[in-house]
């Protein structure tokens, strides 16, 4: 070989190594194993955790959980949409921040079908039951103790996934409370069979939203979105009231591109109203009438988020009516009594009463921002240069 290029060679390989040094990773999730009893097996799952999940200023945060099936495949895209439509940092704020889980496949036949299917040859599908009492009796537990989780639960699946999410959410007794059903596979779901699972329905599902994505087949789009339909008006048909759920058809999509679209549109449903304007608000009244509206429609209290609460009180601080801004001392003190663990609520609150002149409330709002946390610079100077006033 020439030794003009040998050298050339050893020149890159240096420059690589250098660059190399310098490269930092960026990381999006964990993996994790547990032992299942259940199954029988080792079973591995991913988790991304909010970007506020260790800030020292938000420790008494929790968070609702996405349970992502068919880990493998869905997990990165996922859990990048969910921090993207609910972080801090792009102020998108459509969705609550949450712990996504993203559990591994062994057998999804086996995990993910409820029935056992009928064939020629021998086959180990129906282990759906099964696979449930994993997630409920075995990983939820896990997560709960290991992690700061909120008992709001979501079940995300797709195809085979999609059809044991359908199970879950027909259930009369499931931990989960919301589905993103995407394009389900309900092919062994003839007439007859979605109508006898449909006759052990109670109102409990109805407690429960679930959103059905239908991609197109082509050929065979016909057939997949009348079964798909016929599921969505028989729930119509049996709820009493306004049915939790919403169905979506995706012309331009195949089974296969459909899910991610899909899980954008199905998450921003389920929380439909939580990403409301800060400046659509003028009133307590109807900033907790629209949060019991949304409550009342997931069956779970959902809070004003602290940050929007916060928006809103510093936007009315800056009016210049002194009337007005006196209001804003309505929004600082909700957010105290929503969040009586918040530096930050506290720190707000004290600020509030600063600008409105009111120096000795301030101060001891301050002293119990800086009790809650004892690094809250901005509590302790303002403390020192207020008590020099009194």
């Amino acid at each position: 070989m020439n030794k003009n290029i040998i050298a050339v060679l050893f020149l890159l390989i240096g420059i690589n190594q250098v660059k190399s040094q310098n490269v930092e990773q960026i990381v999006i999730g964990t993996k994790h194993s547990i032992r299942s009893n259940i199954l029988n097996e080792d079973r591995e799952y991913w988790i991304s955790l909010p970007d506020s999940y260790h800030d020292k200023g938000l420790s008494y945060k929790r968070y609702p959980v996405l349970i992502v099936l068919d880990g493998n495949l869905h997990f990165k895209p996922i859990a990048g949409m969910v921090n993207y439509m609910s972080s801090e940092v792009y102020r998108s704020w459509k969705i609550p921040e949450m712990i996504v889980v993203a559990i591994r496949n062994v057998d999804r036949r086996r995990d993910y079908t409820p029935d056992k299917i009928i064939t020629v040859r021998q086959n180990n599908s129906g282990g759906g039951e099964n696979f449930l009492s994993f997630l409920e009796d075995e990983l939820f537990p896990e997560l709960d103790q290991k992690y700061r989780t909120e008992p709001y639960r979501i079940l995300f699946g797709h195809s085979l996934g999609g059809l044991l999410a359908t199970h879950t959410y027909l259930k009369e007794k499931t931990i989960f409370n919301s589905f993103i059903v995407i394009d389900p596979s309900f092919g062994t779901w003839d007439s007859e069979i979605m109508d006898k699972k449909l006759d052990y329905l109670t109102d409990q599902s109805f407690k429960r939203f679930i959103y059905i994505a239908t991609a197109n087949w082509g050929k065979r789009n016909i057939r997949n979105r009348d079964r798909h339909v016929r599921f969505y008006e028989a729930l119509n048909s049996k709820c009493n009231g306004e049915l939790p759920a919403k169905l979506e058809y995706f012309e331009n999509e195949d089974h296969g591109s459909v899910p991610i679209i899909a899980f954008h549109n199905g998450i921003s449903a389920i929380f439909e109203g939580y990403g409301i304007s800060y400046r659509d608000v003028e009133d307590i009244e109807y900033l907790t009438q629209h949060f019991h509206e949304l409550s009342e429609r997931l069956s779970w209290n959902f809070r004003p988020p602290e940050f929007l609460v916060n928006q809103i009180g510093n936007r009315i601080l800056q009016n210049g009516n002194d009337e007005v801004r006196s209001s804003a001392l309505d929004f600082f003190i909700f957010n105290v009594e929503n969040y009586p663990k918040s530096s930050n609520s506290y720190d707000s609150l004290g600020v509030a009463y600063e600008t409105l002149s009111d120096h000795q409330k301030a101060i001891e709002n301050y002293k119990k921002s800086l009790d809650l946390n004892p690094s809250n610079e901005h509590a302790r100077m303002k403390i020192k240069e207020l008590s020099k006033r009194e």
